[in-house]
């Protein structure tokens, strides 16, 4: 289990490979997380040295799912483990078939539809696209992407740099979202035909491996 700190992206790629799944900030009691093993002055540094630049690097690069998977916290889950987490977190019925039956809201079932016809939109796109741009909407847009994040149908795929009509940097960037199956394929991540119990089975004996009891415990709650 990874307990120094780390400098650089690519010492960062070999614990998201080594651990599997490693959440932005403490998420599991034991468990490293980004923040945990990076130093605290690199964080919005705006240099080569900051996680905060390579959280979503690791999505673009296909390293690693991105994503608010679990408790509403953001994750980075391995090519390895994403598609055993996918089956455990997410539903063998469609968003649509979900919709219809009422365990989709209607503002998370317009931003999935979206998503799928334009991969890689920029949060500030499909907010407005949705119909969602008002103040009094912009929670009901945040927990659409909550729940769609939730049950892995989303990832965050990158970062969006707002331009200005000359095509130069102006104004903050935005987070880019993509369908789960999209980002998969893209990055050549087969999916896996099994069941949740034996998804379940397979991550926890990764993680007995990886960290200790406390936190296998956890796990075992979380995958529960």
């Amino acid at each position: 289990m990874v307990d120094y700190k780390i400098k650089t992206y690519e010492e960062a790629i070999q614990v998201i490979d080594e651990l599997g799944l490693l959440p932005l900030a403490s998420l599991v009691p034991g468990y490293p997380s980004l923040n945990s093993i990076t130093l605290e002055e690199n964080w919005h540094s705006d240099t080569e040295f900051d996680p905060w630049i390579w959280r979503t690097k690791f999505s673009s690069d296909g390293i690693a799912g991105y994503g608010k998977f679990i408790k509403k916290k953001s994750i980075l889950v391995s090519p390895k483990l994403l598609p055993y987490l996918k089956i455990i977190l997410g539903s063998d019925e469609s968003v649509e078939d979900r919709y219809l039956s009422g365990n989709v809201s209607r503002e998370a079932y317009s931003l999935y539809k979206i998503i799928v016809q334009e991969e890689g939109i920029d949060t500030r796109a499909l907010r407005s696209q949705a119909g969602l741009k008002e103040k009094e909407k912009k929670k009901l847009f945040e927990n659409a992407l909550l729940d769609l994040q939730g049950t892995m149908d989303i990832v965050i795929s990158g970062i969006q740099e707002k331009k200005n009509e000359d095509g130069e940097t102006n104004g903050w960037s935005s987070t880019a979202f993509e369908t789960y199956d999209s980002w998969t394929s893209r990055n050549k991540i087969a999916s896996i035909d099994i069941n949740r119990e034996d998804a379940k089975k397979y991550l926890l004996a990764h993680f007995s491996n990886v960290c200790s009891n406390e936190s296998l415990n956890k796990f075992e709650k979380i995958f529960r």
